[in-house]
Parts: structure tokens; C-alpha cells; sequence
């Protein structure tokens, strides 16, 4: 059933007392909405309304290229009488409808003529005396060069392009709201460690003694000292009267407990002081 507008001028054909629901199953047309019951006698169509196109070609290497390959003809050894014969009778269906694309196949057509005729002429030797080229050589390169792109366009047009083979897919992620901190740095923890050292020379004193320390010892201490805190500055862990060596027994619990994952060092940003908490570790 066709629902398209056939002409302003039509005269309409409305049957009284008919529903619209009824009368259109019946209808041949629509126009302007009206159901239309009969197909006006004055209608006029041109005769160049309706047009169809077997074949469509992007050029004359392209028809060239194509009736080559319809007939699997050796684009190396073309025969040109042939299809100089098919391209001329192309050539002579759009010249009657369209002269300004026709000029551009008549430039080819001229260029296949004039390629025969050179065949049939006794080749001519080079000033070297060697055998002349075959006239049909640059056009054997135009073909084989534009049947290398034209493969390589449709190679390209056979890849998954975005929006007409697949869609990019949207997903929406909850960022985290607990506030992460980033991790300490091996060369701040050094320079941290050196801050202390250098603050310990300041209160050396000059009374030797001997003192037996252990490393389990001061684990024990440096937990006790930051139980039932929520952290402690990396400073505070460190008593620089006792002396370096405390100092560094010290340390080297603090190094051996964040080993064992017993507490966390932190640091809120670059170049920021240095916490220590104990490690909080879910039930």
C-alpha cells in the first residue's frame, strides 16, 4: 500500500459515511491523510522519474578494471579489440543521459584506440636498438595500482569501525571515599633515619659502658608505646639520650615489625612527616 504524497492537484475521493479504519484496507493511497479509493486520470509521471542502475563504477579505470576481470582476461595481456568494443557501448548508454560524465570515459576510450592502433603498427626499435615497450605497459600499471587500492579501501572498510560494527561500552565506577595514603618512599625513610642519627651526635656523651640489647626487646617497647594511639610520629619512637646504638636496635625493630606486617608507616603526602600506627587488620 503506498502512504506518499502523488501530486498537490489530485482531487480527493471521499466515500460518506466510511471509517477510516474500514475504508483503509481498500485504499490505493493516502494523500495529505485522506484515504484515496482511485487512481487519478490526469496523474503525469516523466519519464525520467524512475531510473535504474545495474552497475555503478567509480571511474573509467574502474569499468575498465571490471569488464577485465568479468571475463578473467589476463590484465598483462589485454585484449584491447574486445574490450575497447564492451567500454565504447558503456560509454554510449551514459552519453545519452549524462554528457558530462561521459567525458570523462571518452578521454579513456580515446586512450584505449589510440593504444590499439600503435599494436597494429611494425613496433619501432629504441635509439639503442632495443625492442620498443608495449604500448599497453602504462596502462597495465594504472590498472594493477588501482586494483591494489581498491583492495586495500576495502580491506580498510572491513575493519570494526565504532558505531557501526560496536558500540564503546559505558560503565559506571563508585570511586572509594576512604582516604588512601601513599606509601613511604625507601629514600624519605633514609633521610628520616638520618635526621635522627644527626640529632643523636648533638647529645653524645663521653662515658663508656656496655649494654646487652635486643631487637625482641625493643619490638615490645615500640608496641607498648603506640598502643591505644591512633599513630605516632616516626620521631617520637626514638630516644636520642640512650645513644646511637639504642638508636639503631631501635630502628631495626621498627624495620622488623612493618616486616611482619605488626604496623603500617604512612606519610599523608610527599616530603610530609612520617606516622606509625599499628596495623589494623579486619575480624
Amino acid at each position: 500500500m503506498i502512504d506518499d504524497v502523488l501530486a498537490p492537484d489530485v482531487p480527493k475521493t471521499p466515500v460518506p459515511g466510511a471509517e477510516l479504519t474500514v475504508v483503509d484496507g481498500i485504499a490505493v493511497a493516502r494523500l495529505y491523510g485522506e484515504p484515496l479509493f482511485a487512481m487519478p486520470t490526469d496523474l503525469y509521471i516523466p519519464p525520467d522519474a524512475l531510473e535504474v542502475f545495474l552497475e555503478a563504477f567509480e571511474g573509467p579505470l574502474d569499468l575498465l578494471l571490471y569488464l577485465i576481470r568479468r571475463q578473467n582476461f589476463n590484465i598483462l595481456d589485454i585484449p584491447l579489440a574486445s574490450v575497447t568494443r564492451q567500454y565504447l557501448a558503456y560509454v554510449e548508454q551514459i552519453r545519452k543521459t549524462n554528457l558530462e560524465l561521459a567525458s570523462d570515459y571518452l578521454l579513456m576510450a580515446a586512450m584505449l584506440i589510440e593504444i590499439k592502433s600503435r599494436m597494429l603498427l611494425p613496433p619501432k626499435k629504441t635509439a639503442d636498438g632495443e625492442e620498443a615497450e608495449d604500448p599497453r605497459a602504462e596502462l597495465v600499471r594504472r590498472l594493477i595500482e588501482y586494483e591494489q587500492m581498491k583492495l586495500a579501501a576495502a580491506r580498510i572498510d572491513a575493519l570494526p569501525v565504532i558505531g557501526r560494527d560496536f558500540l564503546r561500552a559505558q560503565v559506571t565506577i563508585e570511586q572509594s571515599i576512604v582516604t588512601r595514603f601513599p606509601d613511604v618512599d625507601a629514600d624519605e625513610l633514609r633521610a628520616a633515619w638520618a635526621d635522627i642519627l644527626k640529632r643523636a651526635t648533638l647529645n653524645k656523651h663521653h662515658m663508656i659502658t656496655r649494654e646487652q640489647l635486643s631487637v625482641r626487646e625493643h619490638m615490645s617497647i615500640v608496641l607498648r608505646a603506640l598502643q591505644g594511639r591512633r599513630f605516632a610520629m616516626f620521631e617520637e619512637l626514638f630516644d636520642a639520650s640512650r645513644g646511637s646504638q639504642v638508636l639503631v636496635v631501635t630502628f631495626i625493630a621498627l624495620l622488623e615489625l612493618a616486616r611482619e606486617r605488626l604496623l603500617e608507616i604512612t606519610q599523608a603526602e610527599a616530603f610530609a612527616p612520617i606516622y606509625v600506627r599499628l596495623a589494623y587488620s579486619p575480624a
